[in-house]
């Protein structure tokens, strides 16, 4: 089972007191775990992520975020009328397509300019081969290539077929990038991906020891950063940094280099990559209202 959700991290710390039915002002200090029905509702949607798989009952919902039985039934019950929940089989419940939908809207225009970054990482390792991984936006636990910047390089030449794309590195078991987002996932989905097999075009240097790749993601969490030795494809090393949204994973940057030119990773090459990422978690941070500005 995750870690259990708390309404304090669904509240702003700085949220205002009110005032309660008595009409006095309660005493500064931090609000009551899930003391309005908003927050209580937030934490049921945070429960669905946390869990993962497909359906949840309210049991294991209100396990997890610490609500009541009954008060986590009346909220999945109100969220199937306002189309936020739906009733999958008796007993289990799941978020609405419609829950997607409103991510993909919150993502609009965010990664404007990534190219920009992406050329620039180019520019600052010698003409590495830069690749922008997201989640992949249909399942949490596998990577889509999104953007890359590689110059005038034709990938074919270089071994990179369109099956290395599609099945090799799409795995979050194999690669920089991959370890990188898979370091980040809930554990839910770090243990689906363990399930899986090693894709059999990886290469040499992937990891197959599940302990191993476990130590590995510690690793990549400790130091902000993955390097990849030969694990996608034999002759090519790699350095990857995570893109973290609001405090959430949302994917990599990867810089990938032969082998004979970059046998290990040099402080340069792993200082850009991080910096790259960072930028573009900045893309996705949250900016204030023109009327707070």
């Amino acid at each position: 089972m995750g870690r259990r959700i708390t309404a304090a991290q669904s509240t702003a710390p700085d949220a205002a007191p009110h005032a309660g039915r008595s009409g006095n002002t309660p005493s500064t200090g931090s609000r009551t775990s899930g003391s309005s029905h908003a927050e209580r509702v937030f934490l049921v949607q945070a429960a669905f992520a946390e869990l993962g798989g497909s359906a949840h009952g309210p049991g294991e919902i209100a396990e997890v975020t610490g609500l009541d039985d009954s008060v986590v039934y009346r909220i999945l019950q109100s969220g199937i009328y306002q189309r936020i929940f739906e009733r999958v089989d008796r007993g289990l419940y799941r978020l609405r397509t419609s829950a997607a939908q409103l991510a993909f809207t919150a993502l609009d225009h965010r990664l404007d300019g990534a190219q920009t970054v992406l050329r620039e990482l180019r520019a600052a390792t010698a003409n590495g081969l830069v690749f922008l991984y997201m989640v992949a936006p249909f399942s949490g636990a596998q990577r889509q290539c999104v953007d890359m910047a590689v110059g005038d390089s034709d990938l074919a030449e270089l071994g990179m077929t369109p099956r290395d794309v599609l099945s090799v590195t799409r795995s979050l078991r194999t690669g920089a990038s991959g370890r990188t987002i898979l370091a980040y996932l809930p554990a839910v989905l770090q243990q689906r991906v363990l399930a899986e097999p090693v894709p059999e075009q990886a290469g040499p240097g992937v990891y197959r020891d599940n302990d191993a790749l476990l130590a590995s993601l510690a690793e990549v969490r400790d130091l902000g950063y993955a390097l990849g030795y030969e694990e996608c494809m034999a002759g090519w090393n790699s350095c990857a940094a995570p893109i973290m949204w609001d405090g959430s994973i949302m994917g990599a940057v990867l810089l990938l280099k032969l082998k004979s030119v970059m046998p290990v990773a040099p402080d340069s090459v792993i200082e850009a990559t991080k910096e790259a990422a960072a930028e573009l978690s900045r893309y996705g941070a949250a900016r204030p209202a023109a009327d707070d500005a």
